[in-house]
């Protein structure tokens, strides 16, 4: 039995290859609800639910294409620090938000500060990466 087009709730803990944990909804409280297959969440996922009945618990294991793609060098931007307001508040190594072009916060990573030039990473910070995900479904609804 399909879970597509279906709403969803499902616990998930979410690693990656070795074995670090990036994520997981039992630290929320609550398990994510989503309508499978309607391109909610990352398409690996959304597959890797489909076929689930409440109550199955299963591991996956999601290639980066079919999760949050490859890193893509044209998202690594470099800025002259003279067009950067407070550029001597930037966190190299860490994360800053920017308005996106529909005026969103999009987090965009500081890679590093040279020579007058700060280097900017748009990519999510899963892009390049293989995704595993212990799932367990928890209801589903039509």
């Amino acid at each position: 039995m399909s879970n597509e087009g279906k709403k969803v709730k499902i616990h998930y803990t979410g690693t990656l290859d070795d074995g670090e944990k990036f994520d997981s909804s039992y630290d929320h409280g609550e398990p994510i609800e989503f309508v499978c297959m309607a391109g909610d969440v990352i398409p690996g996922f959304d597959e890797g639910v489909k076929d689930m009945a409440v109550g199955d618990k299963k591991t996956i294991h999601i290639e980066p294409a079919d999760a949050y793609g490859e890193v893509r060098e044209d998202l690594i931007q470099e800025v002259p620090l003279e067009n950067i307001p407070n550029a001597e508040d930037l966190p190299v190594g860490g994360v800053i938000y920017m308005h996106g072009p529909d005026g969103r916060p999009v987090p965009v990573q500081v890679k590093a500060i040279e020579d007058g030039v700060a280097t900017f990473d748009f990519n999510h910070p899963l892009a390049g990466k293989a995704l595993n995900f212990e799932l367990e479904l928890v209801e589903v609804a039509d």
